[in-house]
C-alpha cells in the first residue's frame, strides 16, 4: 500500500531541495512512477468503484431519430428476430445499427469474446451511435470484463440496454466506468412484439427526466413494509451471484437493489439469495425489489409461494421488499431502470419506486 505524502504547492518549488540526500530524491520519483502506473493498471483492468460513489457519468439523452447500434455480448442471434427488433426501433422512432459480425457463431456464443468485446468497444466509440441495445442475453457476456478496454467506455459514454446475462456488463461498467447503465428492453427480444416495451419508463430513463416515478402498473406489491433512499442497481440473480469472487463482484452497498431472474425453482432462489447473503451482499443494502420471477416454481401444485421462501431469507434484514416489478424477464411491457442513480422506495399498501435524478443528460 503507498504511504501518503506531503507535497510543496509553491510556484517556486521546483523538485526535491539539493539538501535532501540523492537516494530520497530517487525515492520520490520512483513512487511518483509507480503511482502513475498503479493508475494505469487499474483503468485497463476494469476495478471497481464502490456503488456509493456519486456522481456518476450519465450520458448524454436519446432522441427521436438518433442512431441506435445493436450488439450481442452473449448468445448468437437469429437474423429474423434482429430484424423485426430493427423495425421495433424503428415504430420507436429510432434508427438501428449493427455490424454484420454480429450474426457470427462459436458454439451457443455471437462468436469470439474478441469480436463481442471489439464490437462493443466500436459503438461506444463511433460518434454516431447515440445509444447501445443489447440484442439478446443467454450466455458470454462474463468473458468480456478480460478484455474490454475501459478507457473506451470511459472516453465515450453512452446509453447501454439489457438484461439477463447483460446483467454483468451493466453492473461491471456502472463500478468501474462510474457510468449509469440501463436494465431494460432488448433488441431481438422485446422490441420484436408490439406490447414489448413500457415506453414510459423508457422514455423517462433515457430521455433525461428529473424526477419520475414506477408505481401502478408496474406489478410490483409489497411484502414489509418501509421506506428507503439509495442507488438502484442489480438485474439478473443468476448473474449477480455469479460474479462472487470475480474482480466485477458486485457493489450493493447502500442500494435499492433490483433482483430477477426466471425458470430458476425456489429453492435455487434461496441457495442464490444465501450465498448473497451469507457472502455479505445484502448486509448494507437499503431496500429490495424482486421482479416478476416467471416460471420460478418447483411444480403448479406447490403448497408454498416464492415470496414466503424469500421472505424467510431477508425479512430479518429489516428493509423494506417488494416483489412483481416488471422489468427483465416480463410477461409484457419491460420496464427500463436506470443503475447508479438515486431512487426511493416506498412499501405500504402500494409500491412506488422513485427516481430522484436525471439518468441521463441533456
Amino acid at each position: 500500500m503507498l504511504r501518503r505524502t506531503t507535497r510543496r504547492t509553491d510556484a517556486s518549488y521546483q523538485g526535491t531541495p539539493s539538501g535532501v540526500p540523492s537516494v530520497l530524491r530517487y525515492r520520490s520519483a520512483f513512487r511518483r512512477r509507480l503511482a502513475i502506473e498503479i493508475a494505469a493498471r487499474l483503468l485497463r483492468s476494469v476495478e471497481m468503484i464502490s456503488v456509493l460513489q456519486n456522481p456518476r457519468t450519465k450520458p448524454r439523452a436519446l432522441r427521436p431519430g438518433d442512431k441506435v447500434g445493436i450488439v450481442a455480448p452473449a448468445s448468437n442471434v437469429k437474423r429474423e428476430l434482429l430484424e423485426a427488433g430493427c423495425d421495433g426501433l424503428r415504430r420507436a422512432g429510432y434508427e438501428p445499427f449493427y455490424f454484420d459480425s454480429i450474426l457470427d457463431r462459436d458454439l451457443y456464443f455471437a462468436g469470439s469474446a474478441e469480436r463481442r468485446a471489439r464490437e462493443l468497444e466500436d459503438m461506444f466509440v463511433r460518434d454516431d451511435i447515440r445509444a447501445i441495445v443489447c440484442a439478446r442475453g443467454g450466455y458470454g457476456s462474463n468473458y468480456l470484463p478480460l478484455t474490454l478496454d475501459a478507457g473506451k467506455i470511459v472516453a465515450h459514454p453512452k446509453i447501454l440496454v439489457g438484461y439477463s446475462d447483460i446483467t454483468t456488463l451493466l453492473c461491471c461498467i456502472a463500478d468501474s466506468a462510474n457510468l449509469v447503465t440501463f436494465h431494460g428492453p432488448m433488441a431481438a427480444k422485446d422490441f420484436t412484439v408490439r406490447d414489448g416495451v413500457d415506453l414510459d419508463s423508457w422514455h423517462n430513463a433515457l430521455d433525461g427526466a428529473e424526477h419520475w416515478l414506477i408505481a401502478e402498473g408496474s406489478g410490483a406489491k409489497p411484502m414489509v413494509a418501509g421506506k428507503a433512499e439509495g442507488i438502484l442497481y442489480g438485474g439478473c440473480l443468476s448473474m449477480l451471484v455469479s460474479s462472487i469472487g470475480t474482480r466485477h463482484e458486485i457493489q450493493a452497498a447502500g442500494s435499492i437493489l433490483f433482483i430477477e431472474d426466471i425458470a430458476a425453482k425456489p429453492f435455487q432462489i434461496d441457495r442464490m439469495m444465501m450465498q448473497l447473503k451469507q457472502a455479505g451482499k445484502l448486509k448494507d443494502v437499503r431496500g429490495l425489489i424482486f421482479g416478476e420471477m416467471i416460471d420460478c416454481r418447483q411444480s403448479p401444485d406447490q403448497d408454498y409461494t416464492l415470496e414466503e421462501v424469500i421472505l424467510r431469507i431477508v425479512e430479518d434484514l429489516r428493509i423494506p421488499v417488494a416483489f412483481g416489478l416488471r422489468s427483465g424477464h416480463v410477461s409484457r411491457s419491460n420496464i427500463t431502470l436506470p443503475i447508479g442513480v438515486r431512487a426511493k422506495l416506498t412499501v405500504d399498501d402500494a409500491v412506488e419506486l422513485q427516481i430522484l435524478e436525471a439518468s441521463t443528460s441533456r
